[in-house]
């Protein structure tokens, strides 16, 4: 029978000549629709392969050529979409870390939508440097003497190496010998910049005169890494930034920090502990500082690279700094960003990052009895849900065990396992993305903005 049933699907050209398949090459074009009906025909054999079907469609009818446009339609969908974070998690890497305040997404659009003075001084006519856009207010905001920005963090790091330690030694602690996101390790860093490494130390104790026996002839930099996505607790012992820079500048080397996640704020106000400003570090003598643009900043994925002049003004030189640079989309985006921290104030309220770590509970609280009250309205017995109090996090390699007291829907169902009501909570449009825990699907409501409330809705309300 299978293989009457697979002699008697019809030929691909046959198909294009229905007035159906006529319409759709008109509407698309003949490559997308001659594509969506071989997938649909290879689909149909797998299936009388797997016996899955014993008889085949009806190829004439408009619901066959329905399953073709709707096939056009997936592969026209943008593979780059909204997701909506239900997580608790504020800095989430898999999902784009810190989503844009208005004022960025603003400043995009105006430069992208045109020409831009990228690298134009108006004021002269003149080629002018991509970074003069954002070096003077970084130096309002962290009273640096100097700035520069690239791509990310890692690069920050590895161009900073590259300039003022490149064959020479990098003494580093053995604690703080940190793995990145997506695999990438610190010792690999320095290496690739052409700088040695050397480890003192312990993984729980260093001191500071590990660091000041490791010192020779060839050392050129101490770096210290924040440990941001990690913490070592218990017997552990490590120099102070300030006593590591005297180290350093009592043997004519270079105190480099990378700070990881990259606080313009004192966070300690806010619950957020372990943090240091990017103004203390500089205070405390740190010729260079790097620190991300994405994490607690709140802004694009970029890398930026404070400090004194002289160091600063070597690293612009570096050939590899137009391989590492930033784009221009990005940095209208962290111009408009930083711009907002000129008032702190404001900044806790219009970046999006500052406003879910900073959002009082009660606030919280109220979303999530306004969703109860949703779902208990909905005509069903098969869906069950309660509040609770719980834990978000900052996440996204930033300030590791810092907790936020949260409220939650916990969502149960008597016909869907937590695992189907994430699946098809992810093929919503847009997908909500929650957690599983304690047999129930967690939707955690300090990281789902109030304008996408009525999408939470709308997702619950397709599980009933």
């Amino acid at each position: 029978m299978a293989e009457n049933l697979l002699r008697s699907i019809p030929q691909i050209q046959g198909l294009l000549e229905t007035d159906s398949a006529v319409k759709l090459c008109n509407q698309y074009s003949r490559q997308e629709t001659v594509s969506a009906i071989r997938a649909h025909l290879e689909l149909i054999r797998n299936q009388i392969h797997s016996k899955a079907i014993t008889e085949l469609p009806d190829f004439n009818n408009e619901e066959f050529f329905e399953d073709i446009h709707q096939i056009i339609l997936h592969g026209r969908e943008r593979s780059l979409k909204q997701v909506i974070n239900a997580t608790g998690i504020i800095l989430h890497t898999n999902m784009g870390r810190a989503p844009l305040a208005e004022e960025a997404f603003d400043h995009i659009k105006e430069t992208a939508f045109g020409y831009s003075n990228l690298e134009l001084d108006i004021t002269t006519g003149k080629r002018g440097s991509r970074y003069m856009h954002v070096e003077s207010i970084l130096r309002k905001i962290t009273d640096a003497e100097a700035a520069v920005v690239v791509n990310n963090c890692a690069a920050a790091v590895l161009v900073s190496l590259n300039t003022l330690a490149k064959d020479g030694e990098v003494i580093v602690s053995r604690g703080e010998l940190i793995e990145i996101g997506g695999g990438f390790r610190m010792p690999d860093v320095i290496t690739a910049s052409g700088a040695i490494l050397k480890e003192v130390g312990t993984t729980n104790k260093t001191r500071l005169a590990d660091f000041e026996n490791a010192i020779n002839e060839n050392s050129k930099v101490i770096l210290r890494n924040h440990c941001s996505n990690y913490k070592i607790v218990g017997f552990t012992e490590s120099p102070n930034t300030k006593e590591l820079a005297e180290l350093a500048h009592s043997k004519n080397l270079l105190m480099i920090e990378d700070l990881g996640s990259g606080a313009l704020l004192n966070m300690a106000k806010y619950g957020i502990n372990n943090e240091h400003s990017v103004q203390q570090l500089l205070n405390d003598g740190v010729d260079v500082v790097t620190f991300s643009g994405d994490k607690l900043l709140g802004g694009p994925q970029a890398g930026i690279i404070l400090g004194r002049e002289n160091t600063i003004a070597a690293i612009k030189k570096n050939p590899l700094l137009r391989a590492l640079r930033i784009d221009k989309l990005s940095l209208a985006a962290l111009e408009a960003t930083l711009s907002l921290y000129l008032d702190q104030d404001l900044a806790t309220q219009r970046i999006p990052i500052l406003k879910m770590i900073t959002e009082d509970l009660s606030f919280i609280k109220k979303k999530a009895n306004s969703l109860l009250k949703f779902i208990s309205n909905l005509d069903t017995d098969n869906l069950n849900a309660r509040v609770e109090d719980s834990t978000s996090y900052v996440g996204g390699g930033s300030a590791p065990m810092n907790e936020l007291p949260t409220s939650i829907i916990k969502l149960s169902s008597n016909k869907l396992t937590p695992e189907k009501i994430a699946t098809q909570l992810r093929n919503h449009k847009p997908p909500i993305i929650g957690r599983i825990s304690d047999d129930c699907f967690v939707i955690d409501l300090r990281t789902v903005f109030p304008n996408q409330m009525k999408f939470v809705q709308s997702a619950i309300k397709s599980l009933v």
